[in-house]
């Protein structure tokens, strides 16, 4: 907790923020990882993996957090993924959809001589089923993700074609990430809503125990369509929420991987002989959500929040212009990290000018706009955040900085699954909270200011929005889905509901002893295919 009291003890004396030392290296190069070289690794052996929080349910269509992915990318493939270039590539699919010439109609060809983990075969039929799952569960965390579905079908065992109502352009990318992870029809028979507890889709590996608040375990799966891949017998998760504790098991070799270093062991963690670290930018972002509407949970219909906070922009544009984004990751985060102002990352083909748009840290013009809205100064805030050392030395940062701009700010420590059940009740004011990102800035966007979004827990709803957002899911031009997210971004921040901070790089520490781990700008943990090398 020394870099803790340090970081904001700085804070706290000076009010401004000083800079850190370098990092010992240019922290802008990327290194995604290598695949496993066949001829160097064991066969057999268990890979231990530490988690920095435990990911939340293991059913594709409830789950919102990064770190289930992690485990997802082990035994539940998708139609589509990332390469480490950020293309999407077909997975379960054999080749990228066919659109018709109106837009209204994709087909999808899939694999075929392909089983799921409980022996029964994958086919267009449970493709079917697991999108219309996605789409009709009223606790559904894909149906916004997946657009303007009218009908889906399966001709034939390796064709499935997708009707809209409207032209949809993300709906690959949607496809690339946990909407197009297909499931046992079998398993979602006999389990429902309670498929999290049992999960069986197709994978590298399968599903053998969960213990709350501990560890996932997995196992090979003899059915894997490409089994002569897999190495590993065995993949056990441990969730070690404390960085300085997953760097240390990293070093002693009670794990061989460990996700989301901490940027304060970084510079150690790679100077290291026994040790490697992967890093890239991120598609996401890190950010503070205001409450706005969320009344009765995520899903229900928005209502009124009677604070200036939730009903005066002018309130939530204060507190942006409360931050001095620069100052706060060069002293929390090491430099390592980088400012942000907007959902959209500039490594995005659809970045812009417009969606980079960041501005200056004014604590005088948070505090006339305090003044003009008519609110005490200085403004009483309660802001909930993740329990872990990382988020709670942010929050102290943010709580100095703001208060120079008019904020008392307040900080409640929520442990992560507790936070992720708090949001969606809507039971915050104000919420630390980021996300990992997609290659297509629908998915950054819709889902969590679109009106109805499955992950809309501000509970924010702006019909200007909107019709900016359904524009850009229309076009199929990409000049003119560039210009509509720069619109959708400057509107964004003049209405304030996110408050985004800065861009996480993805950081994750592997021992010399395992061969083939890769993290990509997605973010995602990729183990599946590592063997052990000693």
């Amino acid at each position: 907790m020394a870099g803790l009291a340090l970081a904001t003890s700085l804070l706290v004396a000076c009010s401004a923020v000083q800079d850190a030392p370098a990092p010992s290296k240019d922290a802008g190069t990327d290194a995604f990882g290598e695949p496993a070289d066949a001829g160097a690794v064991q066969d057999g052996g268990t890979l231990t993996v530490a988690l920095s929080a435990e990911p939340d349910q293991l059913d594709p269509t409830l789950s919102r957090s990064l770190y289930s992915r992690y485990v997802f990318s082990t035994m539940c493939e998708k139609l589509y993924d990332l390469d480490e270039n950020t293309k999407i590539v077909p997975q379960l699919a054999t080749d990228l959809p066919d659109v018709s010439g109106d837009g209204l109609t994709v087909t999808i060809p899939v694999r075929e001589g392909v089983k799921f983990g409980d022996g029964t075969p994958f086919d267009a039929a449970a493709v079917k089923k697991t999108l219309e799952r996605h789409l009709s569960l009223p606790t559904s965390g894909r149906r916004s993700e997946l657009g303007p579905i009218t009908s889906i079908d399966a001709p034939d065992a390796t064709t499935v074609v997708v009707h809209l109502k409207e032209p949809f352009g993300p709906l690959t990318a949607a496809l690339a990430d946990r909407a197009g992870m297909i499931m046992s029809p079998a398993a979602l028979d006999a389990l429902g809503e309670n498929f999290s507890t049992a999960p069986v889709c197709v994978g590298p590996f399968k599903f053998v125990n969960r213990v709350a608040q501990n560890s996932i375990d997995v196992e090979r799966d003899p059915n894997y369509y490409d089994a002569d891949k897999v190495h590993l017998d065995h993949i056990t998760y441990r969730i070690i929420t404390d960085a300085s504790i997953r760097a240390a098991n990293l070093k002693s070799g009670d794990a061989q991987v460990a996700d989301t270093l901490s940027t304060q062991d970084v510079p150690a963690l790679r100077d290291s002989k026994d040790l490697r670290v992967l890093e890239s930018n991120s598609l996401g972002y890190q950010g503070v959500t205001f409450n706005v509407g969320n009344v009765a949970g995520i899903g229900a219909p928005v209502g009124t929040i009677d604070t200036p906070i939730a009903q005066d922009p002018r309130v939530r544009q204060a507190f942006g212009f409360a931050v001095d984004r620069e100052a706060l990751v060069k002293t929390v985060f090491n430099g390592l990290y980088a400012p942000a102002c907007s959902p959209i990352s500039p490594d995005s083909e659809f970045s812009s000018d417009a969606a980079q748009a960041c501005p200056d840290a004014d604590p005088e013009k948070a505090k006339k706009l305090l003044a003009d809205a008519g609110v005490q100064v200085p403004y009483p805030v309660t802001m909930i955040t993740s329990n872990n050392p990382d988020s709670l030395r942010l929050a102290q940062a943010l709580q100095a900085v703001v208060a120079d701009g008019g904020f008392d700010l307040k900080i409640e420590p929520v442990e992560y699954s507790s936070l992720l059940d708090q949001q969606d009740r809507g039971d915050f004011e104000v919420l630390q909270l980021g996300w990992s990102g997609r290659v297509d800035p629908d998915a950054n966007i819709t889902n969590f200011l679109g009106t109805g979004g499955g992950q809309n827990v501000a509970g924010y709803s702006n019909p200007e929005l909107d019709d900016l957002l359904n524009q850009a899911r229309r076009s199929t031009d990409m000049a003119e889905r560039v210009d509509l997210y720069g619109q959708a971004v400057g509107l964004i921040q003049k209405e304030a509901p996110i408050v985004y901070l800065y861009r996480q790089r993805n950081l994750t520490g592997v021992s010399n002893t395992v061969s083939g781990v890769q993290v990509f700008p997605d973010g995602v943990l990729r183990v599946a295919f590592a063997g052990l090398t000693g």
